[in-house]
């Protein structure tokens, strides 16, 4: 059956009576237009690739003209050019216009916004009166990024109270709307001036518009979050979501119901069926055409998504307890992964031409659904597996679990562009990243190294600022999930400040992308024998006080002298679970962490600290309790010796009588530390320290 298309030939031509002329397409606009910096514009520009595109049916007309302003009574006006009047006398059957971008000046949009949307009716108006039946197209501006000179200056909020005003301009005119920034934004690679698309940055746009005008989206497509074998979250609307031809209707049977969409005129298509509690297995089937997609042995239970560096994609198989899980992995037709493969490691080795190529078209990770066993199961994270697993056994339901993580990769790569652009201090790292001392200097020798056989200067890399939002989180932002676990943050252990302002940014963005407020449950950094992480420890504790439904699972009695992961996964993985079980299902007979100080009290010579989740406080290996200090005002600390007794700890304030002036009580306070402090279910205490009242 031939697809739909929204602009077909045959509909054009009918615009223009049928007739033997080629159908004229006028491209209007500024240098973005025009092709400024393009080598060889006259065929590398985007109107010169549409021209290609469409073939020798269609005229392809370029009429850009660099620094032109939409305004006009901005500093360039586009009506005043010679190249506006040769759009006129060219008689357009289809104009395409896209204009804004140098409206940005500081010499326009505050002078003369609000003649911004009458100045856009009036050229289309203008448009129309001259060339009667032409259809119009608006657009939506493609990118200025952060290292543009006049970003920080004006043009970073100018340029999105543009934005917001095109898709309004073009409803209010009645014209089409294109979305030129969409695919662009994730490209910065592409734009060496942070404001000019190169060759391949013009061929996107090229491409973005002719699928505009053809409807031509590539048929059906299911977006990447949906194979057989998957997980669907259960008590939340199920909806289905891709792509197809414009106006293709899409059929979808699941679940006994059948529901038929249409592919909008952008080719996107959703169906929604209502949520369903535990259960399955399930299959879908979508029918476009003669296109045929069937998904089979869906489950609807829990889904988690499980992200951060090394610690979390530490597979199952270099787990010490990996033996015993694998002969016991038999296959769990009840939990299931999705593990977002990286392209390329990021060890220490140079990427090749065919790597960096598509680690820049943010090719970098692929992954589908598989059901759990020892084969699948042993490169799977370890910490995400036995999260899973303990969530499994005690709530009895079907478990997704989706990876996407990076070893190595700071907290920056996996923040979404628009919330790094908007921060006024992290907006800093975007355009100078490889060379600023936000980011660790092991972080930065390893990308130079990765990157050494790059010819591109704006080269990505998993490292970069955004890169493992737009490459991996941003494919499930749609796809319903039950919550977070996050364990990452040794790549950033230098900078405990930048990082207590980054993690509340990323965790908010995440919400914002997904909709809603979901749980995050994090990881605190282990032991190890480098000096930052005491405080950058201590700072993680004070996130939860500064993120909604959150957790933290501790991991510092588990750490190694000498190296940065811990080979003991499965503790790590069911502190999380234990978080999520009493926090997120209500399990109240569950303990979620380990003994946390609230209060800390002079009783004559002694120190009396108090804890909740402190029942049954005891040490670890049964011998006398370790890890306890006093600071004094004048900022020393000393060692001190302390007692359990009866769920409190008891510090004997030996320096009571020396005139010393102790005003905090500290534990873990060191960066490989022996406390050994845990409640009754075992769980230990986070490093911490407190003020004496």
């Amino acid at each position: 059956m031939k697809r739909i298309m929204f602009f077909s030939l045959i509909l054009i031509e009918s615009l223009i009576g049928f007739s033997q002329q080629r159908i004229k397409v006028a491209c209007i606009g500024n240098s973005v237009t025009f092709g400024y910096g393009i080598n060889g514009r006259h065929v590398n520009s985007y109107p010169a690739q549409l021209q290609a595109l469409l073939g020798s049916k269609y005229e392809v007309g370029n009429f850009g003209h660099s620094g032109a302003t939409l305004l006009r009574k901005g500093h360039n006006p586009y009506f005043k050019t010679n190249e506006f009047q040769q759009a006129l006398d060219f008689h357009p059957d289809i104009a395409i216009i896209h204009l804004g971008l140098n409206d940005t000046d500081p010499r326009n949009w505050p002078n003369y916004r609000d003649e911004f949307a009458p100045d856009y009716a009036w050229l289309i108006d203008t448009i129309r009166r001259v060339s009667p039946g032409v259809k119009i197209f608006i657009c939506t501006m493609t990118p200025i990024f952060s290292g543009h000179p006049r970003f920080l200056s004006g043009t970073r909020d100018w340029f999105w109270q543009i934005q917001e005003l095109i898709p309004n301009i073009a409803k209010s005119n009645h014209t089409g709307l294109i979305n030129l920034h969409t695919s662009l934004y994730v490209r910065p690679d592409l734009f060496p001036d942070n404001l000019h698309p190169d060759k391949e940055g013009a061929g996107i746009i090229a491409h973005t518009v002719y699928e505009k005008l053809t409807g031509n989206f590539g048929g059906l497509r299911l977006a990447p979050a949906f194979s057989s074998h998957m997980v669907l979250q259960r008590y939340k609307p199920i909806r289905f979501y891709g792509s197809a031809d414009a106006n293709e209707k899409v059929k979808i049977n699941f679940n006994g119901k059948e529901v038929i969409v249409s592919a909008d005129e952008d080719g996107k298509w959703e169906a929604g069926f209502l949520a369903l509690p535990a259960g399955g297995p399930y299959h879908a089937i979508f029918h476009a055409g003669e296109q045929k997609v069937i998904l089979e042995d869906i489950l609807i239970g829990e889904v988690w998504l499980c992200s951060g560096q090394s610690n979390m994609y530490f597979p199952l198989k270099q787990d010490i307890g990996e033996r015993s899980e694998m002969i016991s992995s038999e296959k769990n037709n009840s939990l299931r992964f999705l593990k977002m493969k990286p392209l390329a490691e990021t060890d220490n080795a140079p990427w090749d031409s065919t790597i960096l190529q598509k680690i820049n078209e943010l090719q970098y990770f692929s992954g589908t659904w598989r059901v759990c066993d020892s084969n699948d199961a042993k490169d799977f994270s370890a910490v995400a597996y036995y999260f899973g697993k303990m969530l499994r056994e005690k709530l009895n339901v079907p478990i997704g679990l989706i990876e996407v993580a990076v070893g190595g990769s700071p907290i920056e790569s996996w923040i979404d562009r628009y919330s790094m652009e908007h921060d006024d201090l992290l907006v800093n790292e975007l355009s100078r990243w490889r060379n600023s001392d936000f980011l660790m200097p092991w972080v930065r020798e390893r990308t130079d190294t990765n990157l050494k056989l790059a010819t591109n200067k704006l080269q990505r890399h998993p490292y970069q600022p955004c890169y493992n939002f737009d490459a991996g989180i941003s494919r499930f932002t749609k796809f319903h999930i039950a919550g977070t676990i996050w364990y990452q943050g040794e790549s950033n252990a230098h900078n405990a400040e930048l990082y207590e302002h980054a993690f509340p940014i990323l965790v908010n963005s995440w919400r914002k992308q997904w909709g809603y407020e979901f749980p995050f449950y994090y990881v605190q950094l282990s032991s190890i024998n480098r000096p930052s992480w005491t405080y950058f420890r201590y700072m993680q504790l004070s996130l939860l006080k500064k993120v909604s439904h959150s957790g933290m699972a501790v991991s510092s009695d588990l750490g190694d002298y000498s190296n940065v992961h811990p080979a003991r996964k499965k503790p790590i993985g069911e502190r999380l679970a234990c978080l999520a079980l009493y926090y997120a299902y209500h399990k109240k007979e569950m303990v979620p962490t380990g003994p946390v100080a609230v209060a800390a009290k002079r009783s004559g010579n002694r120190i009396l600290v108090s804890f909740n989740f402190g029942k049954g406080l005891r040490t670890e290996d049964g011998k006398r309790l370790r890890g306890f200090k006093l600071m004094d005002d004048a900022g020393n600390i000393f060692e001190v010796n302390a007692v359990i007794k009866n769920d409190q700890v008891l510090i004997s304030n030996e320096f009571s009588t020396t005139g010393k002036n102790i005003v905090e009580v500290l534990y873990g306070w060191d960066p490989f530390t022996d406390g050994n402090l845990v409640n009754g279910a075992d769980l230990p205490a986070s490093t911490f320290k407190i003020q004496i009242h």
